[in-house]
């Protein structure tokens, strides 16, 4: 995909996640997401930071300044728990306010300076500016899927799940092994040797970002490897 098919993937899920959020009721809000320990408010309270952060952060490398996403890791967690308590219409606005200020600083950001390093934290891991429109994509897609609503991972276009597989096969496995999407006829070696483990490129990419069992894979020794948390 070119650099504006995937800002035009982005932009159809970010409507669609919106859209959805938008019919999200007071009791849904407060019920369980797919996240141990998160309600859908925290998810959507996640999904407005993360956008917030990632804008702040480039609008920063626009203007030469390093600003990280986050202050803190401590910084970021609380602040996802305050507003999670907040009411559904203030989610709602906090959210479609995050999607709109990152499209705008994505799109402010001038060709050389997308490998400028953004920090995620002070004194952090860092990323390279070119990488947000990947990064915002992940975060929108898997997390609309994690509100355990009515859109899950079969739901996720397949370009996007190519480009999630690819994205993960570059991680440091736990265990190697081969991933083999049957659906698309294409295969990410992560690490060196190993099983083949065979799915749909949606199981396998909602497998590698640490969700589920492994529904729906198969492994050609009957054992499909450790998977880490994403």
């Amino acid at each position: 995909m070119s650099d504006q098919q995937r800002v035009e993937a982005l932009h159809l899920a970010s409507q669609r996640l919106v859209r959805t959020v938008d019919a999200i009721t007071a009791d849904e809000y407060a019920g369980p997401s797919l996240l141990p320990g998160w309600t859908r408010a925290h998810v959507v309270a996640h999904l407005a930071l993360n956008g917030e952060g990632l804008a702040e952060a480039l609008r920063g490398v626009v203007g030469g300044e390093s600003i990280p996403m986050y202050s803190s890791q401590e910084a970021r967690n609380q602040d996802i728990e305050k507003l999670a308590a907040a009411s559904a219409g203030a989610l709602r606005d906090r959210l479609m306010g995050a999607t709109t200020d990152f499209a705008d600083a994505l799109n402010a950001v001038p060709e050389e300076k997308w490998g400028t390093a953004i920090e995620r934290t002070p004194g952090g891991p860092s990323f390279k500016a070119g990488a947000a429109l990947g990064m915002r994509s992940r975060e929108v897609e898997i997390h609309h899927a994690d509100l355990g609503l009515a859109y899950a991972r079969s739901d996720w276009p397949g370009a996007f799940a190519a480009l999630l597989l690819d994205a993960m096969a570059k991680r440091e496995p736990a265990e190697p092994f081969t991933a083999h999407a049957d659906d698309l006829d294409r295969s990410w070696q992560c690490g060196d040797g190993g099983p083949v483990v065979t799915g749909t490129a949606a199981d396998l990419g909602w497998w590698l970002s640490g969700r589920g069992n492994g529904d729906g894979l198969t492994s050609d020794n009957g054992v499909l490897p450790r998977i880490e948390a994403w």
